[in-house]
């Protein structure tokens, strides 16, 4: 079972001409992409993700702004990720509850592996640790 990791992308360029990052297929993303989705201008008060997904990966990145990032695997590991680079991010595999607090400038892209299903989402802790038997 793969686990939260953080990806480097390529920063290209210089402080004098500006910077771009590049993320092709069958490169730093480990999975072809099928949806990409942002989210901005997100309340600094408010935690969202509060979930885990049965099938869905996904690589999170803070393109502007700071992103904590908090993930739980079913064996109970925990790890914290703050991205606060546009050319870095986090992957999240199947399987980890995550939760996400932002910076009021933040904003964030995803990059999905699956189209939006409902089913695919555990929306509840109690439910994330009877699926995946933790303890």
């Amino acid at each position: 079972m793969q686990k939260p990791h953080l990806i480097e992308f390529p920063k290209l360029g210089a402080s004098d001409i500006g910077y771009i990052s590049v993320g092709e297929a069958n490169g730093l993303i480990p999975f072809p992409i099928e949806r990409t989705f942002w989210t901005y201008f997100t309340p600094e008060n408010i935690v969202r993700g509060r979930h885990a997904h049965h099938a869905t990966e996904q690589v999170l990145i803070a393109v502007a702004g700071r992103i904590i990032v908090t993930t739980e695997m079913p064996d109970g590991e925990v790890q914290t990720f703050v991205l606060e680079s546009p050319h870095v991010g986090v992957y999240i595999p199947p399987n980890a509850w995550h939760t996400m607090q932002y910076s009021h400038t933040a904003v964030q892209v995803v990059f999905a592996s699956t189209s939006y299903q409902e089913h695919d989402y555990i929306r509840q802790y109690e439910d994330f640790k009877r699926i995946w038997g933790h303890k």
